[in-house]
């Protein structure tokens, strides 16, 4: 298992870490298998999705934010992130991804991204190689 670590700058954000996750598969020498990836923190989440076009980011975290809005009258939680932890578990904390001859198994416009919702923070994320 590897501990990776993520600066986000931004409230929320999505931070694409495909090329440290190849670059992890390809240093292990495994050549078929499964890359299970997943966030350490309740507030940020791990997810595939685009990565041609910058703005489906945007769309993404936008979306969220109208289905989520920071500021709700009627939450409880003392720490005022409930959003972020809704968020969270609509992402999800972890992904799996099959390796083959080395590499990840990525469609043409898929990356990966860890999804900050409750930053700016020093992240972590571990990646286990099966």
């Amino acid at each position: 298992m590897k501990t990776f670590t993520v600066r986000t700058t931004e409230h929320d954000q999505m931070v694409d870490i495909t090329n440290e996750l190849n670059n992890y598969v390809k240093a292990s020498g495994v050549k078929e298998g499964v890359l299970v990836v997943s966030s350490l923190h309740t507030t940020a989440g791990i997810t595939v999705n685009e990565n041609a076009d910058p703005d489906v980011k945007t769309d993404f975290l936008r979306r969220l934010d109208e289905v989520y809005p920071w500021e709700h009258p009627e939450d409880l939680h003392g720490e005022g992130n409930t959003a972020s932890h809704l968020k969270t578990s609509t992402v999800g904390s972890s992904e799996i991804m099959i390796i083959s001859d080395g590499e990840l198994v990525l469609g043409t416009w898929q990356g990966v991204y860890f999804c900050e919702f409750d930053g700016p923070r020093q992240r972590k994320f571990v990646a286990k190689l099966l």
